[in-house]
């Protein structure tokens, strides 16, 4: 047996001091009823000082004795699988692996526990840290072997596969008990991911099933933000978010191979219906997320066809009446933020985009004006038909600049083909529903071009009570609120500054947004409707659900803007 060109087979034997028989004596003679000798082999094999040759010599001995080491010996194999042999010599590690191989090979009973002992390796070894009186288990950082043993995990691990072919139906389950809890360290749960990402490069038969379980885990770490009486309160919400985004990298790194000068486009298809699946089951359903969606949003940024594809399945959930309305949408928020903020997507797709999106939008105006009722501001009832008006919105603000620049007339004649104004008009009163940031962003832009006017509208909805039925989310009525929608903007810019720089050499950009004209309370410089990374409570410096500004500005507010809009210095 050979890996990496060494052949285990030929292992020479080492001499070492020992106490006792040899292992095929030791057998033998606890067969017959005598275990004295083999209760002293499990001795000396715990030995916390035992050294490199005398686990090689132990292991030689293992490999020839290894069809007499059935179900009977299972506590002398967990005796063994428990041997310290990471971080020793390459023989040690040598010598084990070719242990494995028999063992796999000769005694199937075992693989289950060589499995549970490769993951048991797949995060740092436990130290204990003493804090306040009492001592606290966790993940050792600073061992310098971690990149080392991960390896040989993993050719130990290719090895079963390789003697044992249906080993990934044993490993899945095995995966998941030893995904580590949340409360564990960063470290710890970042090079638990890592493994399980090199794992769906050499199984691919279970990668479906392992992205499903990690954006499991990353969706709930990134909902929550942080864990409540986390380790020594280690895990911030900050140092979360850097977790989550280090092994959203790590896995694209990892999963796709991707170097400079090529582009692997079979795997990268693979992955991408892979992640599209996992996507329409997690990722999609989970409100609020912050990052673990930019996995699709990175990918798409390989292929146009890639981008198109996932506008298109996004488009294709958006206007299907039989799902529910909450998943609907879901899907036209990331169809409104992907169009926005994905720089890559060419201006011919936007467009497309928004000529689809404008064109449902009024066969559903016609749709409730001809049924003969009186129509209501109801978002429960039309929640798909105003986040769909909210995408067209949004998609305008960001895009509206890339839409004019190139031939302004041709530019204003596509805007004002889309008819806007009848949807500003229409009863279901579109401009009373979507977030006054947006609200007010459209209003001043469609009002410096002449496209639509909406300031009689807005100041008219201002007068009012907000007539809310009751929020998508459900519940009792609401009389007034700023986010009925429930509106999320998946792909706003990132909100740490410690990576930016990883997304930049990722090429994971966002379209920048100038100012619409000099003098008005929308900021000059690049991006500044969002005003930098970080979300603000204020004005319209942000499109985050936790950023909308409930006032409402009239074309002759715009010159003089209050104190809350003025730009930081």
């Amino acid at each position: 047996m050979e890996i990496d060109g060494r052949d285990f087979l030929k292992t020479p034997s080492v001499k070492t001091v020992r106490f006792g028989g040899s292992v095929a004596e030791t057998l033998e003679k606890h067969k017959h009823g005598d275990s004295s000798d083999y209760e002293l082999l499990k001795h000396q094999l715990v030995d916390p000082e035992i050294k490199d040759a005398q686990i090689i010599n132990w292991l030689q001995e293992f490999r020839s004795s290894v069809t007499h080491l059935t179900k009977d010996h299972e506590q002398l194999i967990y005796t063994i699988l428990r041997l310290p042999w990471l971080g020793r010599s390459q023989a040690v590690v040598d010598e084990y692996l070719a242990f494995l191989g028999n063992l796999v090979s000769a005694q199937t009973v075992y693989l289950c526990a060589c499995l549970n002992m490769v993951v048991y390796h797949f995060t740092p070894k436990r130290v204990t840290i003493c804090e306040g009186g009492v001592d606290i288990s966790d993940s050792d950082d600073e061992d310098e072997n971690l990149p080392r043993n991960f390896d040989h995990c993993h050719q130990a691990l290719q090895l079963i596969i390789r003697y044992v072919p249906s080993t990934s139906r044993f490993l899945m389950p095995i995966l998941q008990e030893n995904f580590p809890f949340i409360q564990k360290s960063s470290r710890t749960l970042e090079c638990y991911v890592h493994n399980l990402l090199r794992i769906t490069v050499y199984v691919p038969s279970i990668r479906r099933d392992l992205l499903e379980l990690i954006i499991g885990k990353l969706l709930k770490l990134d909902v929550s933000g942080a864990p409540p009486n986390s380790f020594l309160n280690f895990c911030n919400v900050g140092r979360w978010r850097i977790f989550i985004l280090s092994c959203t990298l790590i896995f694209l790194c990892i999963v796709l191979s991707r170097v400079p000068g090529s582009f692997h486009a079979e795997r990268t298809k693979e992955l991408y219906r892979d992640l599209l699946t996992v996507f329409d089951k997690l990722i999609l359903p989970t409100h609020a997320s912050c990052h673990v969606q930019y996995t699709l949003f990175y990918l798409c940024s390989f292929k146009p066809a890639l981008a198109e594809a996932f506008l298109d399945h996004l488009w294709k959930i958006l206007q299907n009446p039989s799902l529910p309305a909450v998943l609907r949408q879901a899907a036209a928020g990331y169809l409104g933020s992907f169009l926005a903020r994905a720089k890559f997507i060419p201006l011919s797709t936007v467009r497309a985009c928004l000529d689809l999106l404008s064109s449902w939008i009024h066969q559903y105006i016609y749709s409730q004006d001809s049924c003969g009722k009186q129509v209501c501001c109801d978002v429960s009832l039309h929640g798909p038909f105003y986040t769909s008006c909210q995408a067209v919105f949004y998609t305008i603000i960001f895009r509206h600049r890339a839409l004019l620049e190139a031939n302004m007339k041709k530019g204003l004649e596509y805007l004002q083909s889309l008819n806007l104004e009848q949807v500003v008009m229409c009863q279901l009163n579109p401009l009373r529903v979507c977030l006054p940031s947006i609200t007010n962003m459209f209003a001043a832009i469609t009002r410096k071009y002449q496209v639509v006017f909406c300031y009689t509208i807005i100041e008219r909805n201002n007068r009012c009570v907000l007539p809310v039925v009751r929020s998508s989310a459900g519940g009792d009525c609401v009389t007034t609120n700023t986010n009925p929608l429930d509106s999320f903007f998946p792909f706003d810019p990132y909100l740490l500054k410690r990576y930016t720089h990883c997304l930049i050499y990722f090429h994971l950009f966002w379209f920048t947004h100038s100012a619409i004209f000099k003098n008005s309370f929308f900021y000059e410089d690049e991006d500044d409707f969002l005003c930098g990374e970080t979300p603000q409570a204020e004005g319209i410096v942000g499109l985050t659900p936790n950023s909308y500004d409930s006032n409402f500005h009239s074309p002759s507010s715009l010159g003089s803007p209050p104190n809350t809009l003025q730009r930081p210095f």
